[in-house]
């Protein structure tokens, strides 16, 4: 892979070379139906942030139609996860409606849009009874852990990357933001752990960590990094450091 980018300038999200060749493959695709891009990465690295600023730029700055869909929303519901013996492998491949992933995916690059998709609720930690319309795009950024063992039906695969402990450490800060939001709200998945001191809250998520996302991340999605087109490096601030192009 070369890398184009060089140093992150003052002011720069780092993803110009990613947002022009998005732009580009996207006008010269050569078929009706919208440029899919797919965008993995691990628990916490900022997938959700990415993909939107990735969606922002083509629009700001290519009049792009960009429209971001999470994988989040294929999860089994927790009581098929339950059922099927799969809660404590929530967010493995398993625990993904395939079928519909690879039903949105066709219907995705076939310009069968719009399309209704599924939303997940990460302060009540389920599937949602509503989706939501995904409508005619020109580029929809599909994000996700594992979206890259879709490979072959994406257009472009990118994979970001960052040192497990500064994931580990987003992780925690981002459990602890989704705990101070559950604080008094009712079902919300993480409102019985509020009343937990900090040691022992983050002893809970960091067990989390140890027993489900690390497993996933070593066992399932770092090694759909090969399957890239590009390679989004993060460092400990959540900059971008290098942005590496098949």
């Amino acid at each position: 892979m070369a890398n184009p980018s060089g140093d992150q300038r003052s002011g720069d999200d780092g993803l110009t070379p990613l947002v022009e060749l998005v732009a580009q493959r996207a006008a010269a695709r050569g078929r009706e139906g919208g440029f899919l891009v797919g965008l993995a990465g691990g628990v916490g690295v900022g997938k959700s942030t990415t993909a939107a600023r990735l969606a922002e730029r083509l629009r700001a700055e290519h009049d792009a139609r960009a429209t971001v869909v999470a994988s989040d929303g294929f999860l089994l519901p927790n009581a098929e996860l339950a059922a099927r013996g799969l809660t404590e492998r929530k967010g493995f491949p398993e625990s993904y409606d395939t079928d519909a992933i690879e039903a949105f995916t066709d219907a995705v690059r076939a310009g069968r849009l719009p399309v209704e998709v599924p939303v997940y609720d990460h302060l009540f930690y389920d599937v949602l009874d509503e989706g939501r319309t995904v409508p005619p795009s020109d580029v929809v950024v599909f994000e996700g852990v594992n979206v890259l063992h879709f490979a072959g039906r994406l257009d472009l695969g990118v994979f970001l990357d960052a040192a497990e402990p500064d994931m580990r450490g987003w992780f925690l800060e981002r459990v602890r933001a989704l705990r101070d939001e559950a604080a008094g709200v009712p079902g919300a998945y993480l409102a019985p752990f509020a009343a937990l001191d900090e040691d022992a809250f983050t002893a809970m998520a960091t067990a989390v960590w140890e027993a489900v996302n690390l497993p996933n991340l070593l066992r399932c999605i770092e090694p759909t990094r090969a399957e890239a087109d590009v390679v989004v490096v993060k460092g400990p601030d959540h900059a971008v450091r290098e942005l590496l192009l098949r």
